[in-house]
């Protein structure tokens, strides 16, 4: 369910801005174009947005900025807090992309950065049925995360990494979930949304799916 990951939070939890702003030289190419990333998820939702994983509040702060009501969704303590101080009128919720209660029963968007692949593929079809249980006709799911064309793809981005010296990097994509656009264009159809996806940077993929009318 994604939480078998939280630790790793503990002491990225204290240098995320330095990785997300370019610092962290090994996450440099995954974290290009931040900003605009943020921005472009932003500016697809509407409504009421729920926000998995809110870490730092990066995408939080943009939610606001454009005018939605943001119910944030954050299993780690430490940047429930920390977003909790730069967002203080968004409602924060201790919870994960499949555990999570929320008390507003109209929701407009579900999105995220850079957490969608905390989850197995079928944990991740299994969650995407859930969000299409919480939206009307028309609702939207805008996600960004890294994702790669194939399974041959990813091998080829690992052995880069690897001949660069960039290990940590490299481990985090043969430890987590990341899975193919194939595969999750087959689950978002399942769970009867229409999702069409742009890539970013070398990394990151942005996903929108709009829900169909049954």
């Amino acid at each position: 369910m994604g939480r078998e990951f939280i630790y790793l939070f503990d002491e990225w939890a204290k240098s995320y801005e330095e990785s997300v702003t370019g610092q962290h030289k090994e996450y440099r190419d995954v974290f290009e174009g931040y900003e605009s990333i943020l921005e472009k998820v932003a500016n697809a939702s509407i409504g009421t947005v729920i926000e998995f994983g809110t870490g730092t509040g990066n995408l939080t702060l943009k939610l606001e900025a454009a005018g939605r009501e943001v119910i944030g969704i954050e299993p780690h303590e430490t940047m429930r807090e920390i977003t909790g101080k730069r967002c203080p009128n968004v409602q924060l919720v201790d919870g994960d992309l499949q555990n999570f209660t929320v008390e507003n029963k109209h929701i407009d968007s579900i999105v995220s950065t850079y957490v969608f692949h905390h989850l197995t593929d079928e944990e991740k079809l299994e969650a995407l049925k859930t969000y299409a249980k919480l939206l009307q006709p028309g609702g939207k799911i805008i996600f960004a995360d890294t994702a790669f064309v194939s399974e041959e793809h990813k091998k080829a981005q690992i052995k880069k990494e690897r001949s660069r010296g960039y290990h940590e990097v490299a481990d985090d994509l043969e430890r987590e979930y990341y899975t193919t656009i194939t595969k999750l264009l087959t689950m978002f159809q399942e769970a009867s949304f229409d999702v069409s996806f742009e890539q970013l940077n070398d990394y990151v993929w942005y996903m929108e799916a709009i829900k169909k009318s049954t």
